[in-house]
């Protein structure tokens, strides 16, 4: 029986195992090894590691879990979770495990405009979040795919950092195509358009089937329902990073910073539940 299974090997199923570990209690993690940002080469905007590839950021999350002997790590894909008498089970590579917490960090998949090779400079040249990608296009022409609110926000953040922005509706082009540098769009109206890179915002849903296997509570952007400490509508069940968020933000806020702060609170949480039922059990 274990204390908790974090679901991710992200940076907020990281955080939450090493937190785990910090407090003595018996943890497993387990990696699907896939990502959101599978196809990043470079993580901005984090404290110490502005830069540094995401792959990198892993390998050094898992080393630090290394000094930890209550905490083990394997490399596989959950099929299911499910709640039972004493806690949950997680079917995992034909083995079932039993854990008294379960702590869900498997991120949201991206759904991009079915335009030709937008998808192929997904994680590069096209990104979402002008905080994590925008700096690096200073001085380059920046296109925002989009209608209504959310490009007209993107393109006032972008304004002081590139040399032009061309809000675009998605209809309007017809193929992305590497430009070296950059990207040439081509639209619809026969001409061509050269940017150094294209904003875009996906729709995004649930990595993994577990939210729904579990009957969690969803929010209409499409992400699990939790409080402050991560707790979702199911006892027991915890939830961090980008695939969740308390219901007073309009979303998730989809940085590492971010996801890394809600994997700590989710483990305190799972801490602070096992602790309430340590002490049940002693008075008992």
């Amino acid at each position: 029986m274990y204390d908790t299974i974090v679901i991710g090997g992200g940076p907020a199923g990281l955080q939450a195992a090493l937190t785990l570990g910090r407090m003595h209690r018996r943890t497993l993690l387990i990696d699907s090894g896939d990502y959101r940002n599978g196809t990043v080469e470079h993580a901005q905007n984090l404290l110490t590691h502005d830069g540094r590839a995401p792959r990198e950021l892993r390998a050094l999350g898992r080393a630090d879990l290394a000094s930890y002997d209550s905490v083990e790590i394997r490399d596989a894909a959950v099929q299911a979770v499910s709640a039972g008498f004493a806690g949950f089970t997680v079917d995992v590579a034909g083995e079932t495990l039993h854990t008294l917490t379960v702590l869900l960090a498997t991120g949201l998949r991206d759904e991009l405009p079915a335009i030709p090779g937008l998808a192929d400079a997904w994680g590069r040249e096209v990104a979402h979040c002008p905080f994590c990608h925008g700096h690096e296009l200073s001085g380059e022409r920046i296109a925002i795919l989009g209608a209504g609110e959310h490009p007209a926000m993107q393109a006032a953040m972008l304004g002081r950092i590139a040399s032009e922005v061309v809000v675009l509706e998605p209809d309007a082009v017809l193929s992305v195509e590497p430009a070296d540098p950059g990207l040439r769009l081509r639209l619809s109206d026969g001409s061509s358009l050269r940017v150094g890179g294209v904003f875009v915002a996906p729709i995004s849903t649930q990595r993994a089937p577990f939210a729904a296997q579990l009957g969690l509570r969803m929010l209409s952007s499409g992400c699990v329902e939790v409080d402050l400490m991560g707790q979702t509508s199911v006892p027991g069940v915890f939830a961090a990073g980008d695939m969740a968020h308390v219901a007073a933000l309009p979303g998730p806020m989809a940085s590492l910073a971010a996801a890394t702060s809600a994997g700590q609170f989710a483990a305190v949480g799972c801490v602070r539940l096992l602790v309430a039922r340590d002490l049940a059990e002693i008075a008992a």
